[in-house]
């Protein structure tokens, strides 16, 4: 909408070389004021946000949210049913998605396909291509959602059972992953356990798996002790199947992908953030250059 007002001021001012467009708005994002500064525009919104930028006059003021608006587009963008979508277009690469195809592979109806199209159109994420849409580039839609993503993901909407093993680390992922298969409960690791498959250089003393089953079960089968406080295991009821969607063998274990696992390491304490920009620099963005 920014994009598109700005051009037709730009034409309504061509007439008058006195004229100084200026967009107007309840509430301009960054993203916003950036393309008004891209064309020349100024603008000002009712949160007090504003650039005016003429003969000698200069007025900038920033950092206004508007949070009635901005809150209610995130939950919508971040629900667990619109998160399912945000998966499959990161996991797909540089795929063009039909909008039928996209809510089948994702598992969500039609109608909530489109709805999360238009707020990824809204922050120009996407562009159009014949007969559907696909992602931009890495710089200029993958960064910036995995981001705002990261900002707004919530892992406490899981369920997490804390446990003691007596045995080595590797040992326990290993009869974790085996004894799962047994009991036909679908595991896959995170955290720290995930990111060593892709990152050998990843230190870490808790196991870190979730599990579409019952982890009472899986605990007892494996001889895990529940405890209040010093777990080594971690089992994770997921919030949403979709947590589990892209999970694939890594070196002989169940690893949730890449993308769920840069969101995990995000919220992870204990040098997380650092796990996560390892997997974000050498596995998601050599499948987008």
């Amino acid at each position: 909408m920014a994009r598109e007002a700005c051009l037709n001021l730009r034409d309504y001012a061509r007439s008058d070389e006195r004229d100084y467009p200026v967009f107007i708005a309840p509430y301009i994002s960054p993203a916003a004021a950036a393309i008004c500064d891209q064309y020349g525009v100024g603008y000002f919104d009712l949160a007090g946000n504003c650039r005016l930028a003429f003969d000698q006059v200069y007025i900038r003021r920033e950092g206004f949210p508007n949070p009635s608006v901005q809150k209610r587009d995130l939950r919508s963008l971040y629900s667990p049913k619109a998160e399912r979508v945000l998966r499959v277009v990161l996991a797909a690469g540089k795929r063009s998605w039909r909008m039928q195809e996209l809510a089948d592979e994702a598992r969500v109806s039609l109608g909530q396909a489109a709805n999360v199209k238009k707020l990824l159109s809204d922050r120009e994420w996407i562009e159009a291509e014949a007969g559907g849409f696909s992602l931009r580039s890495l710089d200029d839609a993958v960064l910036p959602m995995l981001t705002e993503w990261a900002e707004n993901y919530r892992i406490e909407r899981s369920t997490a059972s804390e446990y003691y093993s007596l045995k080595p680390i590797p040992q326990t992922e290993a009869e974790l992953a085996a004894t799962s298969r047994g009991i036909r409960a679908q595991v896959a690791f995170s955290g720290f356990s995930g990111a060593v498959r892709f990152a050998p250089s990843v230190r870490y003393q808790r196991v870190t798996a979730y599990i579409l089953g019952d982890p009472t079960a899986l605990a007892d089968r494996l001889g895990l002790k529940p405890v209040s406080s010093g777990a080594n295991v971690t089992l994770i009821e997921p919030y949403d199947e979709g947590v589990l969607y892209g999970t694939k063998e890594v070196e002989g274990a169940p690893v949730v992908s890449p993308v769920q696992l840069y969101l995990d390491l995000t919220q992870t304490k204990g040098r997380g953030e650092e796990a996560a920009s390892a997997i974000l620099e050498e596995v998601i963005k050599p499948t987008w250059r």
